[in-house]
């Protein structure tokens, strides 16, 4: 666990304040389906990447049209804040997508649940989790 000032939670902004390279820190996004039943997903990416939202996200979910989630609807789902959403405690349901790119680090840092505290972790841990999915080239 490191514990960070919540008004540097956002990840360029703390990797700058606390000095771990952009290269091996990563960002949970909620992404949400805009049409039909509302789908939901959490998109694990490197800070340094974009997610793939029109292609490859938008295939792995399976629908046509979708959209980051607002800050409303990540707090709803996750109980937690843009800025510390950490895979590790998100709804059984939810599916986790993770960029192939982060399996070949040997850390990476990620959101710890709150906007003042970020975990450590190696990649090897999202092999252990049910509702995890790795997927080459969720990001660019």
């Amino acid at each position: 666990m490191v514990e960070c000032d919540p008004e540097f939670a956002d990840t360029a902004a703390f990797c700058e304040k606390y000095g771990f390279p952009p290269e091996q820190s990563g960002n949970t996004i909620l992404i949400a389906s805009k049409r039909g039943e509302k789908k939901y997903s959490a998109c694990i990416a490197l800070a340094h990447t974009r997610l793939d939202v029109n292609h490859t996200v938008r295939d792995v979910m399976g629908v046509r049209r979708l959209s980051f989630a607002s800050a409303d609807e990540t707090a709803d789902l996750t109980g937690m804040m843009i800025g510390g959403v950490t895979p590790f405690c998100l709804p059984e349901d939810l599916p986790v997508y993770v960029d192939g790119r982060i399996m070949e680090l040997d850390y990476v840092i990620l959101g710890g649940g709150s906007r003042s505290a970020k975990v450590k972790i190696h990649p090897e841990v999202f092999n252990k989790m049910p509702t995890v999915t790795v997927v080459e080239g969720l990001a660019n």
